[in-house]
């Protein structure tokens, strides 16, 4: 692609309506333009960078390490550089990371190793702390066999239920109708040496389980198990050992913010894309690529001189790997008359991965039946009629809270969003490969949050169209005299996507 000048005009652009609603006609707008500087080779320079920030960092841009805090610097530099007004925006964040897979064994009466992250078996809770110890288990308050409904076992949930309990004995407790950190607290409070929170037995909920405490604080081993091994556990007054290798802390991470000049502050058209990694690698896929795509739209648009009529915001989060902390806290800090500002969000997480599928956020919820705020339509029919234009076929993907648009469509917020993505540890079907070629029965990134998530983890292909899509509805929305939401009216049969029906990619259970 080449690079050419370019200056668009406010008075250049037209608007199409169509009875079924506010529609962005891409006839309307040509973006041509800023499609041909918007190269491949330019997005890829700016993954390279991330890739050395990386590699001069232990291997990893996550979002507290020097990996990620170099990667700020070169999007912040690039942007201020570009004309653009840059905040960095601090926060803290909860961390937890296990050093080395946990182990837990009965020593006596019988002997047995049970699986790390097997069904059958046991998994760490997000936020437990460390310890080996070797103790005696000891079962509080609980109903075996379990209640006919679930969420029925107060086990752990009262101060009380540790009334009788043994100090320095391992806590037996059992999964119900109070989050895990209550059950945890209250076990430490009581001289647990260490808690195993079982499934509470119901059909449907036999299985290990990957539970979470919500924040660091507890000091002790804390580990989820399925029924079968907590209720083994607990009959049997077995001696067992626990072990837990785990960082668990309060640390700081950022987000970069940058404005336009020029456009219409009350009408600001939000372009975000997480910039940091998983503990286990430097995460150039994901999300490199779109954060590198975002980084290229906006200089391009900066250097061909696009005076935007509505304000664009381009945004890299912080600790998206961590549950979208960066973007909830931006959102957050916003005020009541700030939210009403912002007009969408464009969200690209994941825009090169290597066996693609081209997915689109399904906005009025007409294929996954979760439905965006109101005007989230409106983003959608942006990007099917660039792709319907491009001759390129895609997918809805839904509304799922598996990245950062999250916050921005919650309830109370409701900001209209859309966006792109191109796959992470789904499998490929054959019928997608028959679209998209690709390798059926292999994930859409093979290296989806793996240390081989380097720069050489790409498709060139998929990048290069999807970042010409970013730029096309970049533009678009930029220029748009329109509202977004004005007449927007999702599917019928959508249910908005909301908080309760949405969960984050590696999301936990609370109870």
């Amino acid at each position: 692609m080449s690079r050419k000048s370019l200056l668009i005009s406010a008075s250049s652009l037209t608007i199409t309506l169509f009875s079924s609603g506010l529609a962005f006609a891409d006839k309307g707008l040509d973006s041509s333009e800023l499609r041909d500087a918007v190269t491949v080779d330019g997005v890829r320079a700016h993954q390279q960078a991330f890739q050395a920030a990386a590699d001069a960092n232990g291997g990893i841009r996550e979002a507290s390490s020097p990996g990620y805090f170099a990667s700020v610097d070169y999007v912040a530099d690039a942007m201020a550089a570009a004309g653009y007004d840059v905040t960095v925006q601090g926060f803290d964040y909860p961390f937890f990371e296990e050093n080395v897979e946990a182990i837990l064994e009965q020593l006596d009466p019988d002997p047995t190793l049970y699986e790390y992250f097997g069904l059958t078996g046991f998994a760490t809770m997000t936020y437990s702390g460390s310890g080996d110890i070797i103790a005696p288990t000891q079962g509080v308050d609980l109903q075996l066999p379990p209640g006919a409904a679930a969420n029925t076992s107060t086990s752990g949930c009262e101060v009380a239920d540790f009334d009788t309990f043994v100090f320095g004995k391992i806590a037996i407790i059992q999964r119900g109708n109070c989050s895990f950190a209550l059950k945890a607290q209250n076990a430490e409070a009581a001289g647990a040496a260490g808690v195993i929170i079982f499934n509470e037995g119901q059909e449907g909920r036999t299985d290990n389980f990957f539970g979470t405490l919500g924040a660091p604080g507890i000091n002790i081993p804390v580990v989820g198990a399925a029924f079968d091994v907590g209720a083994e556990l607990a009959q049997s007054e077995a001696t067992v050992r626990m072990f837990v290798d785990a960082e668990s802390e309060v640390r700081m991470s950022a987000n970069v913010i940058a404005d336009s000049v020029g456009g219409r502050d009350d009408r600001v058209v939000v372009v975000g894309a997480h910039l940091d990694s998983v503990p286990e690698g430097p995460g150039i896929q994901d999300n490199g690529s779109g954060s590198a795509a975002n980084l290229e739209v906006a200089l391009q648009m900066a250097a061909l001189g696009i005076e935007p009529r509505n304000k664009v915001r381009f945004a890299w989060w912080g600790a998206e790997e961590a549950g979208l902390l960066g973007s909830e806290f931006y959102v957050s800090q916003l005020t009541t008359r700030e939210i009403k500002d912002i007009a969408l969000n464009l969200n690209f997480d994941m825009v090169g991965s290597p066996n693609f599928v081209r997915f689109v956020y399904d906005g009025d919820g007409s294929d996954t039946g979760a439905s965006g705020p109101n005007g989230s339509g409106n983003i959608e029919r942006v990007f099917l009629d660039y792709f319907a234009d491009q001759g390129l076929p895609v997918e809805a993907t839904a509304f799922d809270g598996r990245s950062d648009y999250g916050p921005f469509i919650a309830d109370g917020v409701d900001i209209p969003a859309g966006g792109l993505f191109t796959g992470a540890e789904e499998l490929k079907t054959e019928e997608q490969v028959a679209v998209y070629g690709g390798v059926a029965g292999e994930q859409l990134d093979p290296c989806y949050h793996l240390a081989c998530d380097t720069f050489d983890n790409i498709s060139i292909e998929v990048l290069d169209q999807m970042s010409d899509a970013i730029a096309h509805a970049v533009l678009t929305f930029a220029m748009t005299t329109s509202s977004v939401n004005g007449t927007d009216k999702a599917n019928e049969n959508a249910v908005k996507a909301t908080s309760e029906t949405m969960e984050y990619r590696g999301s936990l259970l609370q109870r």
